[in-house]
């Protein structure tokens, strides 16, 4: 593999439809979110990464020291090469549209490419969790944002994620934040928000 390269899966859509790109969480694989995303967009280019880093076993984008604690220059190569990697599939496939979605670190790393780079048009982040006061970026304007949290998740505070959605806000982009009673688990009013915030795109 070249240094901008995943092990991945990739299911070819129809010419003129999105590329959507799914991000899996902590000890997850390209497998997690693929079936799902065809799902949700059954025309798109579905691209599922594998992360690059085992963390005693369990594949992540990134490393980290502790919970919420992230290795701030990994962070910065596994964005750097997420953004090669996610402009060089776009490319390729002529994308009219690029769409992600993230649960968890896939989430993490997802949110720091549109942190950094904007790059998607579209992004779905569950449950994420970004513990540093990023930088304003202007290419943010105008891209759609929905954020999915749980209000009693140990592992995405309300407070920070509380704090993503002003950041986007105030970045100009179309940010929303779906909420359910529960922790780090995905429930079904998520899944009904992600349709609905999707279905421009089928």
């Amino acid at each position: 593999m070249t240094e901008s390269e995943y092990v991945r899966r990739i299911r070819s859509g129809a010419s003129g439809k999105p590329v959507f790109f799914v991000f899996h969480g902590t000890g997850g694989n390209e497998n997690q979110f693929f079936e799902f995303g065809s799902q949700l967009l059954p025309d798109a280019t579905v691209v599922a990464p594998r992360g690059d880093v085992s963390e005693n076993g369990a594949s992540r984008f990134f490393k980290r020291t502790a919970e919420a604690i992230y290795d701030m220059e990994d962070l910065q190569r596994a964005t750097s090469k997420m953004v090669a990697f996610v402009n060089d599939i776009a490319q390729a496939q002529q994308a009219s549209v690029i769409i992600g979605l993230g649960f968890s670190n896939g989430a993490n790393i997802l949110a720091n490419v549109l942190i950094q780079e904007g790059v998607f048009d579209a992004s779905v982040l569950m449950h994420p969790l970004i513990p540093f006061r990023p930088a304003p970026n202007p290419a943010l304007a105008g891209r759609r944002i929905l954020i999915t949290a749980g209000k009693r998740d140990p592992i995405s505070p309300v407070a920070l994620t509380l704090a993503l959605e002003t950041y986007f806000s105030k970045q100009n982009a179309s940010v929303s934040t779906a909420w359910h009673s529960g922790g780090h688990e995905i429930q079904s009013n998520e899944v009904d928000a992600i349709r609905a915030f999707l279905h421009p795109y089928l």
